[in-house]
């Protein structure tokens, strides 16, 4: 997972929104006698785009920045007129908002710290620390300075349509100045970003220590099946967990069905508390009896903490709503200003492929490899992947070896890129700015924003080393750090820095992580079993993202909602989206599995960026594929990335010529299953 994006995509819920509690100061009539006033005065002047900003200076102009004389004065004295003054103007801005944004994302990296990597357990006031944001005021303190305002007089905002109906014919200056023009379209409160934050701060948290103890879990008969050892984070290392053992290895169908049972206990708030995260217990989580010590003991379950969560982000948007009368909910913040797409869009990309007759078929292909029924937990079906054939534990043997710490695989990184086709000067260069470091979670990416930083790179190491499951993580975010240097480092200006949305990193990650077993040495190809593989992860992800999508639908529509009330919504809302689109393939009606993924927790919407990436994903190794030579193939992927932040509509079109569609996949699976 992308850490850094992910709370840049939470920031933009928060952030993105215009202050309408304060009375306007200064109405339309004033804003066009301004303009027609200066034109006049100067026939080198841009009116419409004079227009634009001093209107989008206006809307947010308050009583305590100024009378009207004073705006009148500031748009004057303010306004580059000029070619040559706007671009020297952006060219300050940018290295400012560079240092700003990239001192703040060293601070936030230092303070969590404690929290976030390996090491002793963190203490109370790593939290709290953990959670405080000195920059919380920072937009507010620009636009007192006037900055903000001097910003969006020179550089307004346009609005999705816009770019993507103008931008086609816009330079990659006028891309970067149409990028500035995003930073500064809210005046939210500093106390409500520190309310936000600290909100995201304890959902983190909470699912960083979401930890079962695997050694002690008993089955139906009272057996332990997993090793003594084993510590497994919710939802992912269960999920990998579960895709491990479609490998022929002992009691592996019932350590699925065990497994599965847990994310139940997980998902209903019925898991004991007290076996979360703690050895201290035996569980049986098919009868939920637990055992401590010999003797059977009575611990209360976790009940609704896992939707108080949930809740807590609801109210911090609720109370942001307030200030966003044109994107009035965190929906339509998240997908027209965070993703650029609709979600109307979005939810009909992902309805044409969970509805599709392809997923029958592919179903009962898996029916057919198993030799059995289908199970619910067969949405991560593991069988087309290569590593399907090869033993976990002999993978392991090799990742322990091969990275015993972090500073190992980090050792490492340049030799992979050269594997995967970069020249050694690029290789040498792109791990230059990457650190790798041994995560307390299953592990994430968190980017540079300065370019003098570096984009870190945390793991799950054990004491005897990486695991197969922790370098298969590792390598995903190996991508993400890929494609957070190529894009800022090696970008044309530092307002395009990025890409897309967050779907557009998953994607290249996506495509490093299918390539793991080649960065060890296999023989791996990306052919008919990686499209079938690709086609089920979407069939998968898509269905937990429309639970994610719905379930903040349904919060909207019962604001005064209690935590019971959103766990038994949630459970209802999976159990539908399951019915509907899974039954009929996966068979037994009513599981809830759907609504397991910790992200519905600690990352409200966000789950929707990975199918997002997926497509992207597939349309990309489409494009790839025509780039034999390895060395042809990491050239073109340097050429896509370095096209930076264009919406989501324009980036595709300029890397792959074509828009994000799941025509091409649903296309490539109906040839392979016949």
């Amino acid at each position: 997972m992308k850490r850094m994006i992910k709370r840049l995509v939470l920031a933009i819920m928060i952030v993105m929104s215009v202050n309408n509690i304060s009375a306007r100061v200064i109405d339309d009539a004033a804003v066009a006698e301004l303009v027609g006033q200066m034109t006049a005065d100067d026939a080198s002047v841009d009116g419409k785009l004079l227009q634009r900003g001093a209107s989008q200076v206006a809307a947010l102009w308050q009583t305590e920045d100024g009378t009207a004389e004073a705006f009148v004065q500031f748009v004057k004295d303010n306004y580059a007129a000029s070619p040559e003054a706007r671009r020297e103007l952006f060219d300050k801005l940018s290295t400012a908002y560079e240092v700003l944004l990239g001192t703040q994302n060293q601070v936030a990296i230092e303070l969590s710290l404690p929290t976030i990597l390996a090491g002793p357990e963190p203490t109370n006031i790593d939290y709290i620390m953990s959670a405080f944001n000195p920059y919380s005021h920072l937009w507010n303190d620009l636009y007192e300075n006037k900055v903000a305002f001097i910003t969006i007089l020179n550089f307004p905002n346009f609005t999705l349509q816009e770019k993507n109906e103008m931008g086609g014919n816009w330079s990659r200056e006028q891309w970067a100045y149409a990028r500035m023009g995003d930073m500064f379209t809210s005046r939210v409160p500093a106390a409500l970003n520190k309310e936000a934050a600290q909100a995201n701060a304890d959902a983190e948290n909470y699912i960083a220590s979401y930890n079962i103890m695997m050694g002690h879990l008993l089955d139906k008969k009272g057996n332990k099946l997993f090793p003594e050892n084993m510590v497994l984070l919710s939802h992912w290392n269960l999920r990998d967990e579960i895709k491990s053992n479609y490998a022929n290895l002992p009691n592996a169908r019932e350590k699925q069905e065990m497994i599965y049972q847990v994310m139940l206990r997980i998902i209903d708030g019925t898991i004991p508390l007290e076996v979360i995260n703690n050895g201290a217990y035996d569980w049986a989580p098919y009868s939920n009896l637990t055992w401590k010590d010999g003797a059977e003991v009575t611990l209360a379950a976790e009940d609704t903490r896992r939707y108080e969560r949930i809740l807590a982000h609801y109210k911090t948007m609720l109370k942001v709503d307030e200030y966003e009368p044109q994107r009035p909910t965190g929906i339509a913040r998240n997908f027209e200003s965070g993703m650029e797409i609709a979600p109307e869009e979005i939810e009909a990309l992902f309805v044409n492929l969970i509805s599709s007759p392809q997923a029958k078929k592919v179903g009962k292909l898996i029916k057919k490899r198993l030799g059995r029924d289908l199970r619910p937990y067969d949405i991560w079906y593991d069988g087309f992947k290569s590593r399907s054939a090869i033993s976990e534990d002999d993978l392991t043997a090799q990742t322990r070896a091969k990275y015993p710490t972090p500073e190992a695989f980090e050792a490492d990184m340049p030799r992979m890129l050269v594997e995967l086709g970069f020249s050694d000067a690029d290789a040498q260069f792109i791990a230059s700015k990457i650190k790798v470091q041994g995560a307390r979670g299953s592990g994430h990416a968190w980017g540079a924003a300065g370019r003098w930083e570096h984009s870190l790179l945390r793991t799950r190491i054990g004491s005897e080393g990486m695991d197969y499951k922790g370098y298969n993580i590792a390598v995903h975010e190996f991508g993400h750090n890929v494609e957070q240097t190529i894009d800022l480092y090696l970008i044309d200006h530092f307002m395009m820095a990025g890409v897309p949305n967050t779907g557009f990193t998953e994607a290249l990650a996506f495509v490093f992580q299918k390539r793991d077993l080649k960065l060890l040495g296999y023989d791996q190809q990306i052919d008919d079993n990686t499209t079938l593989d690709i086609f089920w992860g979407l069939y998968e992800i898509m269905g937990v993202s429309l639970v994610d999508m719905r379930v903040w639908q349904w919060l909207y529509a019962h604001p005064q909602a209690t935590a019971a009330e959103l766990r038994d919504a949630t459970i209802a809302i999976a159990k539908e989206v399951w019915n509907k689109y899974y039954q009929p393939v996966l068979g037994e009606k009513d599981s809830p599995i759907l609504a397991v993924y910790s992200h519905m927790v600690n990352s409200p919407m966000y789950l929707p960026y990975y199918p997002l990436g997926h497509i992207v994903e597939f349309q990309l190794e489409e494009h790839l594929a025509k780039f034999t030579d390895k060395k042809a193939f990491a050239d073109e992927l340097m050429r896509i990335y370095k096209l930076g932040r264009l919406t989501p509509n324009h980036w595709m079109q300029q890397a792959v010529g074509a828009s994000v569609s799941t025509d091409p996949i649903l296309n490539a699976v109906d040839r392979i299953v016949k």
